[in-house]
């Protein structure tokens, strides 16, 4: 089975930087025409001009996710998808005891309500098409396990590790393939500012088991091999990427 994607069009949200920057990326040299999408229009320029040096075509669309009558305009508009990339996220790292409404609402928005909005927006455009299509979205190994002052992130990623599963076993009969991408922590933008701490820094690497932060094309692999022929019988799965943090 091959794990090209040529003639494949693949839609990426959070493309403007991190991991759905990594996996834009990926997906072109693999074959795929992309269209990138993140709320920062001049991080998609540079990628899109990435994307067609790779010999790709690359369509960069300023939207924010939680826009959920933008993000649904965006996929329906669009003439044909094969593979959506659902990486757009957020986290605010805090004690449970300490978590306003705000954050919760703010964390929710994002990674539940927003992702919950472009699977189906994608699901519909793929099931309407009748030629199927992947979906893969972006947890994380907090959707498997809890720690200090994640109980909000994991809330989250918890909650759309089950619409994975759910999705998956629902869309099956339309040959639309739901899986996730779990990493462990990954050097990112995002990540940044609590891995800047030499003692969380520590920490964590000495709980993956492997010995190292993880970086974005450590992920990208898995996003493709899901996208691709060679995982046609992987659906409702959940494929980690954590160096063994979530074996111990």
């Amino acid at each position: 089975m091959s794990f090209r994607l040529d003639s494949r069009v693949a839609l990426v949200t959070g493309a403007g930087r991190g991991i759905g920057r990594a996996c834009a990326l990926a997906l072109a040299e693999a074959g795929a025409d992309v269209v990138a999408v993140s709320r920062t229009a001049h991080q998609l320029d540079d990628l899109a001009r990435e994307i067609r040096g790779l010999g790709r075509q690359a369509t960069p669309i300023a939207c924010d996710v939680t826009d959920s009558e933008r993000i649904r305009a965006v996929i329906g508009d669009l003439p044909r998808l094969d593979v959506l990339v659902a990486s757009a996220g957020t986290n605010m790292p805090e004690p449970l005891l300490d978590v306003p409404d705000d954050h919760l609402r703010a964390l929710l928005d994002v990674n539940v309500r927003a992702t919950f909005v472009t699977l189906q927006a994608a699901a519909r455009s793929m099931v309407g098409n009748g030629k199927g299509g992947c979906i893969t979205v972006i947890t994380s190994q907090m959707g498997r396990v809890g720690a200090p002052n994640r109980s909000l992130y994991c809330t989250t990623k918890h909650a759309v590790e089950g619409l994975v599963k759910a999705a998956a076993v629902e869309l099956a009969p339309h040959g639309v393939r739901v899986n996730a991408v779990a990493p462990t922590f990954v050097e990112t933008p995002m990540t940044a500012p609590f891995l800047a701490d030499p003692a969380f820094r520590a920490d964590v690497e000495r709980r993956i088991p492997l010995g190292r932060i993880g970086r974005p094309e450590d992920v990208t692999g898995a996003v493709v091999y899901l996208a691709s022929d060679a995982a046609a019988l992987v659906t409702g799965t959940s494929l980690l990427v954590d160096g063994g943090w979530t074996a111990q």
